[in-house]
């Protein structure tokens, strides 16, 4: 029998197929989400395995290239993510039986190819049931069975010690990508980020202290059945590995807003304060302005700019539900600063366009992006730098920052921009650790490269600048 076209399992083939084609993943699923009725237990089903094929593609296809007997290329694209789904559930999912990843999956495709995929997806089993057993014989949790290349290069030994196909087969990410992170961090510390970028990140949130307390606002969620965890770093930050707390009443009064602590933390950089006149020259969705604006005891300007007109409301909505009243939001290319402003501003934010490498825990379809496409970003990061830096007075603060981990993107831009110009020194700063499970983090010449296997936040990068 069929399965039904609103099941989670074909909504998830139908959305893999569309992301394929290049849809953002984030938006397939909220339409989807939006479009069709589904159970909680179904809507985490269909989420689940959206995301985790895509982080996951590479691995899952690694294991069809051995366990089908069909080349990859020959597989028509909804035979080969339906496999693929069936691979994921039995691997990554012990909460979904053997039969029912095999009967779901084969029930997926046309019945002529029912038989193939079926025999696929057994020949997968049995070679997990040859995998080692836990000490006490148990069977061992299933994401914990091959955990580090190694583990991979013992049971398929062509993938070769200190090949990069080890890494991208372990943990997910084309070779070309494991190239990037290598060449940047070096082997070690790029197995180590590669391995933080797997697991899901909770989710944080800014707590609006313009209107209540982190410790009212914990009281508060946990009363509503969240569970809520401290900040690693900041005061103002919460973290809530589950659940739905953009439905929640504090949500809705404007008492937070989703932001993760490394965002938190570029703000924090700033130093803004009351009555400061600021510049945040990329600022769509709006989260670091509005963090600012917070900073300053909503007392004061922001001057949030963003290169589309579009995405301004974002900006103008979030502000209104947050009740903050010095943001204003106008259209402005980066690159061309506001002359009224020039020479006037106490802080400057430059939060650039750039690879988004650091944020792939969190966008998994960002693995599979064209690494040539970044290529342009440098020379666009230094023009807006260039261009920014003429708003701060003398004695004023620039932060630049990304969601990346590339030196291109990152040192090379502001150490090039120091040479240029003496007027400005780096400005070092530190934010102890709150929790004995991160590191403290310490700037070096004002810059510094967060991790998630360091820091447990989104991989980014914050630089601080001081106008003499």
């Amino acid at each position: 029998m069929p399965t039904p076209t609103n099941s989670p399992r074909a909504l998830a083939l139908s959305t893999l197929l569309a992301v394929e084609k290049g849809q953002y993943g984030n938006i397939a699923v909220d339409t989807a989400l939006k479009r069709v009725p589904m159970s909680e237990p179904d809507r985490h089903l269909y989420t689940a395995l959206v995301y985790g094929i895509t982080e996951r593609k590479t691995t899952l296809e690694f294991l069809l290239g051995k366990f089908s007997s069909r080349p990859l290329a020959e597989l028509d694209s909804t035979v080969r993510l339906a496999l693929c789904m069936g691979l994921y559930q039995l691997i990554y999912l012990d909460r979904v039986p053997d039969h029912a990843a095999l009967d779901e999956t084969v029930s997926l495709v046309p019945r002529k190819v029912s038989g193939f995929v079926n025999a696929v997806l057994r020949s997968y089993l049995r070679f997990e049931a040859a995998l080692p057993k836990t000490p006490d014989g148990g069977r061992a949790p299933r994401e914990n069975k091959l955990t580090a290349p190694e583990d991979w290069i013992s049971r398929f030994p062509e993938l070769g010690e200190g090949d990069l196909t080890a890494l991208s087969v372990c943990y997910g990410v084309p070779v070309s990508l494991c190239e990037v992170f290598v060449n940047a961090l070096g082997a070690d510390r790029a197995a180590s980020a590669l391995r933080g970028f797997c697991e899901k990140p909770p989710m944080t949130v800014r707590v609006n202290t313009v209107k209540t307390t982190p410790e009212a606002l914990a009281a508060e969620l946990t009363a509503a059945g969240l569970t809520v965890l401290p900040s690693l770093y900041t005061s103002t930050a919460l973290r809530v590995p589950e659940g739905a707390i953009t439905a929640t009443e504090a949500f809705q009064r404007g008492d937070f807003f989703v932001q993760d602590e490394a965002s938190q933390l570029c703000v924090a950089a700033l130093d803004a304060r009351p009555d400061h006149i600021i510049v945040d020259t990329c600022t769509c969705p709006g989260s670091k302005s509005f963090g600012i604006a917070l900073t300053m005891e909503d007392r004061g300007e922001v001057h949030s700019f963003d290169l589309h007109r579009s995405k301004l409301s974002l900006i103008e909505s979030g502000a209104a539900r947050l009740g903050l009243t010095v943001v204003t939001a106008n259209e402005r290319d980066a690159r061309h600063p506001d002359p009224d402003l020039l020479g006037r501003c106490d802080r400057v934010l430059c939060d650039v366009p750039c690879s988004g490498l650091g944020v792939i825990a969190k966008k998994p379809e960002i693995r599979h992006k064209d690494l040539t496409e970044s290529a342009r970003l440098p020379a666009i990061q230094a023009a807006i730098l260039e261009a920014s830096a003429g708003y701060l007075k003398s004695g004023g603060v620039l932060v630049y920052s990304t969601c990346t981990v590339l030196p291109a993107e990152n040192q090379d831009v502001v150490t090039a921009f120091l040479a240029a110009h003496p007027e400005f020194e780096p400005f070092d700063f530190t934010f102890p650790a709150k929790d004995n499970a991160v590191r403290d983090i310490v700037s070096e010449g004002g810059m510094v490269t967060l991790l998630p296997d360091e820091n447990r936040t989104d991989g980014f990068f914050i630089a601080r600048l001081r106008r003499k």
